[in-house]
């Protein structure tokens, strides 16, 4: 574990809204020490999960993109799988939450969560 940033970056884009939100999200907790992470994890039905969490920790090899303040980590093994995704918060009577939008993703299960 390591706590310094490493000049590693990743292909991860988090639009407007998102970042807004995430400030929103931090500011609410009354926290400046936290990254948004993005990871994938094996599970699910197609293969792979998506994983979208606050995290205080710096691991070694995780890549780190900062988008106006909110900084971005993706460890080193899920670069590969998130090269290109986009992040997005989605505000609308039908739905309320971030997401992902992978081009990586060979294809996913009804319930969107996971991808091959």
């Amino acid at each position: 574990m390591s706590d310094t940033i490493t000049d590693t970056t990743h292909g991860v884009k988090l639009s407007d809204p998102a970042a807004d939100k995430v400030r929103s999200l931090l500011s609410q907790e009354g926290r400046d020490d936290l990254r948004l992470r993005v990871a994938v994890q094996p599970g699910g039905c197609s293969g792979l999960i998506y994983q979208l969490y606050f995290d205080e920790r710096l691991l070694d090899g995780d890549a780190v993109v900062d988008f106006e303040g909110v900084e971005v980590v993706v460890d080193k093994m899920s670069v590969p799988y998130l090269d290109g995704a986009s992040i997005d918060f989605e505000d609308s009577i039908q739905k309320q939450g971030f997401t992902i939008d992978n081009p990586n993703a060979q294809g996913s299960c009804a319930c969107g969560d996971s991808f091959h």
